[in-house]
């Protein structure tokens, strides 16, 4: 059953594809309102609850425009990174990048034999998702639109694993990070199903701050095979974590978001809360 929540989101994501697929035109509120069903006030109230800002405001962090200066200002250094982030300092950064843990071969070829998995699903600004863990951390986070075809998808990821629908302590961990509750993460770990490519791939998202975005060829560059940004662009969408680790802020070199395994709407969705967020606080 959708939940209001959930509900909301899909309204607000429809907005944003109807005002990105109309920008030229300079859609009005109303137009954009009746678009999405709602009365011109409320869907103001809704989108400002939601992002934190009013819909003309988030789009501008939608364009071109905006992207392009973003991936300009990629020189970072590490203490920026680790403030942008939320987190105290670059220890705790630190922390948060080296908890990631691959699978042993046998985990990998024989399809998750021997492994508990527990999974759960939940609610986040961007909606519903799957999340599952074994005793060694998260292991999978996916959107999860259709919860059956979610867990099934999981399934096929780990085949011979037993299955149980369980909330533990990791996947408490990792929601918070859709609260923006910092406080936990140097506590998640991620046991993860990848080559020691993919593995090194996803650790370079990692290092991409919330609000920033960064191109195929610089995480190629990142991980030190600069021309590889084609098998680069295959191992990010083989991300097995969504959000968490953030392919999601991985962008064409020409400043378009591109597509997202969980659809592109909800890429430009997280996109703009994450910038909406992080310069809310920078002017705070």
């Amino acid at each position: 059953m959708e939940t209001q929540n959930n509900i909301n989101f899909d309204r607000i994501a429809e907005a944003i594809n109807y005002i990105k697929l109309n920008f030229k035109a300079q859609p009005s509120l109303d137009e954009v309102a009746e678009k999405v069903n709602l009365s011109p006030f409320h869907f103001q109230r809704m989108f400002t609850d939601w992002a934190g800002i009013s819909p003309k405001k988030f789009l501008q962090y939608l364009s071109l425009d905006y992207a392009k200066g973003i991936l300009k200002e990629q020189q970072a250094t590490l203490f920026d990174a680790a403030f942008e982030t939320g987190l105290s300092g670059t220890g705790r950064l630190h922390d948060l990048f080296i908890n990631i843990e691959g699978m042993t071969p046998a985990e990998y070829k024989n399809g998750g034999k021997a492994l508990s998995i527990n999974f759960s699903y939940a609610e986040t600004p961007f909606g519903h998702i799957i999340v599952a863990s074994t005793p060694k951390g998260i292991c999978y986070i996916a959107f999860a639109d259709d919860k059956d075809e979610a867990f099934n998808q999981l399934y096929a990821q780990f085949p011979n694993a037993s299955y149980y629908q369980v909330v533990d302590l990791a996947q408490q961990n990792a929601l918070y990070i859709f609260t923006r509750d910092w406080s936990q993460l140097s506590s998640i770990k991620l046991h993860l199903k990848g080559t020691s490519f993919q593995l090194k791939v996803w650790e370079a998202l990692l290092k991409i701050p919330m609000g920033g975005l960064n191109t195929y060829a610089t995480v190629a560059k990142t991980v030190e095979l600069p021309t590889a940004s084609r098998a680069v662009g295959s191992a990010i969408g083989a991300n097995p974590v969504a959000f968490l680790i953030p392919c999601h802020r991985v962008i064409k070199s020409t400043g378009e978001f591109g597509q997202y395994h969980w659809g592109a709407n909800r890429k430009s969705a997280i996109i703009g809360w994450e910038a909406a967020k992080v310069n809310h606080l920078s002017i705070v």
